[in-house]
């Protein structure tokens, strides 16, 4: 097969993947405007917001190293992390966790597939801190 079908195929897998899980955006993040009445003020308000670009970023774990060590770093080399196989990826949107996942693989490719999402009273009390 050519590199353009393979690459069809892949995305075609990503995209039943995606399928499988999907939910309106804005009945999954906010479900209290789902059954307001003022339904077209909210939703350019809500649509607005939705493409608004932030940092996501999946943490497999962390470790502290000697700047002697770094340097002695090269392509090939492994860092232990403080993270155990199996164990939940802290996935942050901006720095802040929202939810915790696990990894995933279709046709050679990485993702990550939510287990658990933190609620907005958790994250808002998290802030408080």
């Amino acid at each position: 097969m050519s590199e353009d079908t393979n690459q069809a195929l892949a995305e075609d897998d990503w995209a039943a993947a995606m399928a499988e899980q999907a939910v309106p955006a804005t009945a999954a993040i906010f479900p209290e405007l789902s059954s307001s009445t003022s339904g077209d003020t909210l939703s350019k308000d809500i649509d607005f917001i939705l493409d608004i670009p932030v940092l996501m970023t999946v943490e497999l774990g962390r470790t502290k190293i000697a700047i002697k060590n770094l340097l002695q770093l090269a392509q090939g080399s492994v860092v232990e992390l403080d993270g155990l196989a199996g164990e939940p990826m802290d996935v942050l949107v901006n720095g802040c966790l929202i939810a915790q996942g696990e990894v995933v693989v279709v046709n050679d490719k990485f993702g990550v597939r939510l287990t658990d999402i933190i609620t907005p009273a958790e994250r808002i009390r998290k802030l408080n801190r």
